[in-house]
């Protein structure tokens, strides 16, 4: 069994030649957490080691791919805790991790003993926002709580991130699930009943936020079972100290989360919107974009050049590498037509809890149908929605390099660019300007360091560097 290959994908190299494993962090029923140092870079991470002898059955193996999945969907968000490397031998899988160094979140909380409320009201909008970027992506978390809530430092700085995914599932809408997981204090009622969905997360950030605010949980007990019978029961305690103290909008926000049904619950954007939250310094009045149409718009304002450059790069992305996304674009292609209708994206994003103007969405749905065939086909998904960070990572930059320079002599040219984008119809002008923004030079072509720029910045501050070369400024401009 400890041979067995576990993962779909995971790096040939060993852990050891790459990182030194330091001190342990902390440990779980199915393995290690160590601080782990890079040879080369002499930088900190978190190495989550999982033995391999411990996953006794096909499920347990199936977790371990599904949080490796999990976490290069929902990463790239600066309230995730990244997964940088996977390595994986005879008895060990190795997750290299963001390190955290300031621990737990609950940690600072019985430290501090209690938060104000505008500082609650800081930590708890951060949760929320994060949490609301898995739902979107169609993953619920399933095991929310103060311990997975890690601090980047030990200062009232500090940045929170999102980590410990191992619970974390893929969901459709309207999909219920009858596995009971988590953690005790902050399971929902209706996981208890083995009749759930991602409202269940909004159920632990109501305690966590009655924790925030008291500095003790709402639902208490001496075993487990005790425990249970409190979430079953529901009542929330509000008269006990320091609850008189606080405010009546405060209150109304914990007493929404913890609301029995959670066909009654708010999803996370629209807790975002209580009027506690703004009054603490404030959630925006219009609701939060989805994450899927974020994309989306992202990659229709590229040019006709970069798009291309990034298909290519994502026909070298390894089927593991984008299991989450293969996951979402289910969720949305609710007929299994293996293309995506507008109807189908204005679906989904209806029940993701935002709405979009019908003309935003054409507009934005245009631009991704790359082979302006009417609908989205499932390559086409995959390159305007995958994050762009998780292409750079991968070997895939020459090759899109030497997709436009066909005559191989290590630049792009005019004409190479028209020949290789005719079948999308460039213009003269379009290409007059992509020269003018990415030729840094001035050479009338785009070298291999000039290609990574376009990939790798953002048109803003390419276009602040060609102003600065044409200015007079430094005479060679690097961006790797």
């Amino acid at each position: 069994m400890s041979a067995q290959q576990v993962l779909k994908k995971s790096s040939s190299s060993k852990v050891s030649d790459n990182y030194l494993l330091g001190r342990i962090l902390g440990k779980g029923a199915f393995g290690t957490v160590y601080v782990a140092t890079n040879r080369k870079t002499s930088h900190a991470y978190a190495c989550k080691s999982i033995d391999k002898a411990k996953l006794v059955s096909e499920e347990d193996r199936q977790d371990i791919q599904r949080e490796v999945d999990v976490l290069n969907l929902v990463g790239q968000h600066p309230n995730v805790a990244e997964l940088y490397h996977v390595f994986e031998d005879a008895k060990h899988v190795h997750l290299v991790l963001e390190l955290c160094k300031g621990g737990e979140l609950f940690d600072r909380v019985v430290s501090k003993g209690t938060f104000t409320e505008k500082m609650a009201a800081d930590f708890f909008r951060t949760m929320v926002t994060v949490v609301e970027h898995m739902h979107q992506l169609g993953i619920m978390h399933r095991d929310i709580k103060p311990e997975n809530f890690l601090l980047t430092t030990e200062d009232d700085s500090a940045v929170i991130k999102l980590a410990d995914f191992g619970l974390s599932t893929y969901y459709k809408p309207g999909q219920r699930f009858n596995q009971i997981v988590g953690s005790a204090y902050y399971v929902a009622p209706e996981v208890l009943r083995r009749d759930y969905s991602f409202e269940a997360d909004m159920w632990s950030l109501g305690v966590i936020l009655y924790i925030l605010l008291s500095g003790l949980p709402p639902f208490w007990g001496d075993t487990e079972e005790d425990i249970f019978k409190m979430v079953l029961k529901g009542d929330v305690d509000f008269k006990t100290a320091p609850w008189p103290n606080i405010s009546a909008e405060a209150k109304d926000c914990v007493r929404k989360l913890l609301t029995m049904n959670p066909k009654q619950r708010p999803t996370a954007d629209k807790i975002l919107q209580h009027p506690w939250l703004k009054q603490q310094g404030a959630a925006p009045d219009k609701p939060i974009d989805n994450i899927v149409l974020t994309r989306m718009r992202k990659f229709a304002a590229m040019n006709k050049m970069k798009q291309a450059a990034l298909c290519v790069m994502a026909k070298q992305l390894q089927p593991a590498d984008i299991e989450g996304l293969q996951q979402l674009f289910k969720t949305i292609d609710t007929d299994n037509s293996g293309t995506i209708t507008v109807d189908e994206m204005k679906a989904a994003i209806a029940k993701m809890g935002n709405k979009v103007q019908d003309a935003d969405l054409l507009e934005v749905m245009n631009a991704a149908d790359l082979d302006k065939s009417g609908t989205i086909d499932y390559e086409e998904f995959i390159v305007a929605t995958i994050n762009l960070s998780k292409l750079e990572r991968e070997a895939g930059c020459h090759e899109a390099f030497l997709h436009f320079d066909t005559d191989g002599d290590g630049v792009i040219t005019r004409q190479e660019i028209r020949q290789a984008l005719i079948s999308r119809g460039i213009t003269e002008d379009e290409i007059s300007t992509m020269l003018d923004q990415y030729d840094i030079n001035k050479d009338g072509s785009i070298d291999y360091a000039e290609f990574q720029a376009m990939i790798r910045s953002n048109d803003t501050e390419l276009q602040q560097a060609s102003d600065f070369f044409r200015g007079g400024g430094i005479k060679q401009v690097s961006f790797v």
